[in-house]
């Protein structure tokens, strides 16, 4: 794990008693799921969905891949897509560097982001996709569904083995204001937080 990441890492375990009991019970069924699928020849996919794949649903998709290999949970491939593609946000992509990541972008209006958690592990790439893109898996796969607005305009996701609605305050609302970064951040040790809750309880 790089250096960095891993401090950010050690500061979310220190949070995980803070989780509620009502989030628990949505990571715990996520952890249930992964403990069975796992086992499985295509492993455990999970896919993070909100409206445009630009933060929440980047953001899950990097810190379950990281939370997994902190665990050494193998069988696990995550996944990001939106309802639109727009492109994955550049404050967004700020705060996973902040957390730790290592991120290098390719040019143009939706970059390709090579992201990496460990100098050990292939890198993630990173692109704002639907959520059915053919890069990401067309069933089987638990779709976490990480805004409101996504959770409404997907009643139903073809494919999905689960559907949980693991619902984040969007950090777009602080975009251009003073607390920015400080929001930006709260969101993604949220997300790390719960996301190494979820892999510790994975067996």
């Amino acid at each position: 794990m790089h250096p960095g990441l891993q401090a950010s890492i050690d500061r979310a375990v220190a949070a995980i008693g803070a989780i509620d009991a009502e989030r628990r019970a949505l990571l715990d069924e996520l952890a249930s799921f992964v403990s069975s699928a796992r086992r499985r020849a295509e492993g455990a996919q999970l896919t993070f969905i909100c409206t445009h794949n630009s933060r929440r649903s980047q953001m899950g998709q990097l810190w379950a891949a990281a939370a997994a290999a902190h665990f050494g949970v193998d069988g696990v491939f995550t996944h990001s897509g939106g309802t639109e593609v727009t492109a994955f946000h550049p404050n967004a992509v700020a705060a996973m560097r902040r957390a730790g990541f290592v991120l290098d972008a390719s040019d143009g209006e939706n970059p390709h982001y090579s992201v990496s958690y460990s100098a050990e592990a292939p890198a993630i790439d990173c692109f704002s996709k639907v959520y059915d893109d053919p890069r990401n898996p067309s069933r089987g796969f638990a779709a976490i569904m990480t805004c409101s607005e996504a959770d409404e305009a997907c009643p139903v996701v073809l494919g999905a083995a689960l559907r949980v609605p693991l619902r984040y305050e969007d950090p777009k609302s602080a975009d251009g204001s003073a607390d920015e970064a400080a929001v930006y951040d709260e969101r993604s040790m949220q997300i790390a937080t719960e996301m190494l809750y979820l892999f510790s309880e994975v067996h």
